[in-house]
């Protein structure tokens, strides 16, 4: 079991990470090396030998394995990336990148997302370094720069150009899963993450003829935007049940003694109630308008006008998803990706997950653990691409009214470190059995 010194390194490190501000305006400006020497520094007092890798200068990964005790077995991926998204101090309670420690919580941009696991994993880690511990298999510890953006910098680039890093990793973790879920009714539930929506950042293009404002236009692109943008943000998408999210469905159904095969999806999400969230952003593909661009002087209509489209479609409709827009847009507006980026499913039949189920109920033995599919996406995407199946899998035990999605890029971004300590106990416990 992680000692004591791990449950105050866990602090320590969450809160020496939020000190260092990788903040990834998603424009090439971030800087992530400062964390990466970090994360390495901390690797290294625990024996191993860190690589620190780039394609950019400056945005860097750190990779290090740890030799397992069966070498017939194959290995595991444990990865978590350093960036962050920005912060505007004069929103937050504290200072975003203080790293305050106050009244039991760690305060801080990356608090939740996350640079939380990211010190988990070095706490277990030194503690096993303390302890002479090894686990079964191999483990690759990866931290990665630019996953808040491409990742292209981050796993994009690991995956491609060094692909012989994570030799004999056929399963990752990561981040967004195994946290607590208080249904409002005492239920505390624990979703482990088991796939992925896909990413579809979409850019729409719409042209038409530019004039005096003052004159009739038919044809002016402002008008043709808007009109497609309203149609995308008005349509109601249709059902699309994956396995995962079907398999996320009965087990919820069954802890709330709903006949799941008795009634339709969007009534037993109803009787759900409160834990119709796990699920009900990844029933249905979903695209919703976030940026504007059009014009520079009221008088003048323009010639072009251009929005962006944050999409995300599940498993197995990408197609669907790509006829559909074609559709809403109309013959006046093109669309493109911008950003594209694979939806991913994982097994949870499977030992690894039930590990990972067992290493929680161990530590909290009232958990209802239960798979669920992410809505947004993460690096186990890029590492899909090297056979490697992703799970999210960073335990944290939240009290009653943390909101723990709302703080994921919100305000007073904070972590309790009771959370950390049990984090650190699950994962040091999954991680010597997986």
């Amino acid at each position: 079991m992680a000692d004591q010194l791990a449950l105050d390194e866990v602090v320590e490190f969450t809160s020496g990470l939020i000190r260092i501000d990788t903040t990834n305006r998603g424009d090439g400006d971030c800087r992530e090396r400062p964390a990466a020497e970090y994360a390495a520094a901390q690797l290294s007092g625990a024996g191993l030998e860190p690589l620190l890798l780039e394609r950019t200068p400056g945005r860097t990964n750190v990779v290090a394995r740890i030799a397992g005790t069966d070498p017939s077995a194959d290995a595991l991926l444990v990865h978590g990336h350093l960036d962050v998204v920005p912060a505007e101090a004069a929103d937050w309670s504290v200072h975003p990148f203080s790293g305050e420690v106050r009244d039991g919580v760690v305060w801080g941009r990356g608090a939740v997302d996350m640079k939380n696991m990211d010190a988990m994993i070095l706490a277990v880690v030194r503690s096993w370094a303390r302890q002479g511990v090894r686990p079964r298999r191999d483990l690759v510890i990866a931290f990665t720069a630019d996953e808040e953006a491409s990742a292209e910098d981050g796993s994009g680039f690991l995956a491609g150009r060094h692909p012989e890093l994570f030799e004999g990793c056929t399963e990752g973790i990561s981040e967004s899963g195994a946290f607590t879920f208080h249904d409002g009714s005492g239920r505390e539930i624990y979703p482990i993450a088991a796939g992925e929506r896909g990413t579809g950042w979409l850019r729409l293009t719409a042209r038409g003829t530019a004039g005096h404002g003052s004159r009739v236009n038919t044809e002016n692109a402002v008008t043709r935007l808007a009109a497609a943008v309203t149609r995308i943000g008005e349509h109601r998408w249709p059902l699309r049940i994956t396995p995962t999210v079907r398999a996320a469905l009965d087990e919820l159904a069954t802890l709330y003694g709903i006949e799941a095969g008795a009634t339709d999806v969007d009534t037993l999400l109803e009787k759900l109630g409160p834990a119709a969230r796990l699920v009900e952003a990844t029933v249905r593909n979903s695209a919703n308008p976030t940026v504007l661009e059009a014009g520079y002087k009221v008088n003048v209509i323009p010639g072009e006008a251009v929005a962006q489209v944050d999409g995300r479609y599940l498993p197995g409709t990408e197609a669907e998803f790509a006829a559909t827009l074609d559709e809403l847009t109309g013959p006046d507006v093109r669309w493109e990706f911008a950003h594209r980026e694979v939806a991913l499913e994982a097994p949870v039949d499977v030992p690894v997950f039930a590990r990972m189920r067992a290493a929680v109920e161990e530590f909290a033995p009232e958990a209802h653990v239960v798979p669920y599919c992410m809505p947004g996406g993460t690096d186990a995407k890029q590492f899909s691409r090297l056979g490697i199946t992703g799970y999210g899998f960073s335990p944290l035990r939240l009290p009653a009214g943390f909101d723990y999605h709302a703080l994921f890029h919100g305000v007073d971004e904070r972590v309790p470190v009771d959370a950390l300590h049990f984090g650190v106990r699950v994962l040091d416990r999954f991680l010597r059995t997986a």
